[in-house]
């Protein structure tokens, strides 16, 4: 008995000191975590909690054609910053990066004022929502009500019925401020325009849209600015294989970048080849109207489907709300016209031989090399087409743009053609000068 009571002492003192001893190494590593939490982090613990972005989780319109409230629910305050755009009636509200956690298909009605709104991440580190107007409007009040209860943070904005000479005035005003451009000079477009190899062809791929504009969405919800940027990756890696071309992407998150400022990239990078990739849908015929299009660019649309596809891209920059400069039309320089005319030549051919290879791989539409004014093949420098994958409009092509079997095949072909755009090119470098 005695040995008994004996026994379970031991133990007792064994497992207790075991336990103490444990806890003691817990708490030293917990402390040791707590303090290197920050360093870890490269931040403070005060400023890692602010680097959390602020959530929007509800949004609503209210109010008639003379007055019209919007308002935000999120988790935090921000400060927004409040612009207008004419030509159409546009109010931009900007705001500081923020997480978008709102249902499916709001913004697509609105009310008295505001005939519609969207959302989405504008540029690096902001967050834009742009309301289409009904009539002008003046900004009447601007105010944020913090949490109350069970009631979330709002973002309040009141609209009031105005005219379009006092609605013009405000445009200028929000506009000297600068708040509807992109800063060229961003890390991300330091990186994009750092010096290409001079020994490879530089290609650049174009994922259209991005960021606030979604561009089309296909019968099962499917998001083109998601799906072509998937692909784009895909292609890269296909043409990165055997390291014969420097390739680029204009973006590789789900940023917006305008339209003139794609072309301005494959121009400052003075590219070899520009590749736009994209997956519209059409208003007309969405039964029918399916498979792979190539695009190079003409004054004149080469039939209605290509000029409804053209205008449809060409107002990417008026969704995503973007101040839209005057564009010369007319060419001066007849340098400069020569120059252009030969790209268009070299974009031509190469449309050509992409065509000649997607007919093996995958299914093309009729008439499948098309040409339209599309505004993000205008470089006068660099050879340019824009590629159609598909269109989400139909629900066969939807399915083939999700499948990964489809977009290898279509991403091989696309290769394939690459590789028969540049092979002179390459031949001639491989041989080196002539003796």
């Amino acid at each position: 008995m005695t040995g008994e009571i004996v026994n379970k002492n031991w133990i007792k003192s064994q497992v207790g000191g075991a336990l103490s001893a444990n806890f003691l190494v817990v708490t030293l590593l917990a402390s040791l975590f707590a303090i290197c939490l920050p360093y870890l982090s490269g931040q403070s613990g005060i400023s890692l909690a602010q680097s959390v972005k602020p959530v929007i989780t509800g949004a609503r319109v209210a109010g008639d054609e003379d007055r019209t409230r919007f308002v935000l629910d999120l988790n935090a305050q921000v400060v927004p910053v409040i612009s207008g755009l004419t030509n159409p009636y546009r109010l931009i509200v900007d705001l500081p990066e923020v997480t978008f956690e709102l249902p499916e298909g709001v913004g697509q009605t609105g009310r008295g004022l505001i005939s519609d709104w969207r959302f989405g991440l504008f540029a690096l580190g902001k967050s834009r929502v742009v309301m289409d107007l009904t009539d002008p409007v003046s900004v009447d009040k601007t105010f944020f009500l913090p949490a109350v209860d069970d009631q979330p943070a709002r973002l309040v904005v009141d609209l009031v019925r105005s005219t379009p000479d006092e609605f013009a005035e405000f445009v200028i005003s929000s506009r000297s401020r600068d708040t509807a451009r992109i800063e060229k000079k961003s890390s991300k477009s330091d990186r994009l325009t750092a010096q290409k190899s001079k020994d490879k062809p530089l290609i650049l791929l174009d994922p259209g849209h991005g960021g606030i504009d979604t561009g089309a969405t296909g019968v099962a919800g499917t998001l083109e600015k998601a799906i072509v940027l998937d692909f784009a990756r895909l292609l890269k890696e296909k043409l990165d294989e055997g390291d014969r071309y420097d390739v680029r992407l204009t973006r590789d998150d789900d940023t917006f970048i305008p339209l003139s400022r794609r072309v301005e990239i494959g121009h400052e990078l003075a590219a070899d080849l520009f590749i736009s990739i994209h997956a519209d849908s059409v208003r007309r015929g969405r039964k029918i109207v399916r498979g792979a299009t190539v695009y190079t660019l003409s004054d004149r649309a080469s039939d209605q489907l290509a000029e409804e596809l053209a205008e449809t891209e060409n107002m990417s920059d008026v969704i995503a709300g973007v101040v839209l400069d005057e564009e010369p039309t007319d060419v001066t320089d007849i340098l400069l016209d020569l120059a252009r005319r030969e790209t268009r030549s070299f974009s031509v051919y190469f449309a050509r031989t992409l065509v000649s290879e997607m007919k093996s791989a995958v299914r093309l539409i009729n008439n499948p090399h098309r040409s339209a004014g599309f505004k993000v093949l205008k470089a006068h420098d660099v050879p340019s087409v824009l590629v159609e994958l598909g269109y989400l409009s139909n629900e066969h092509d939807e399915k083939l743009l999700i499948s990964e079997e489809w977009r290898d095949r279509m991403a091989s072909a696309m290769t394939e053609a690459i590789h028969g755009f540049f092979r002179p090119r390459l031949a001639r470098q491989q041989a080196g000068p002539s003796q």
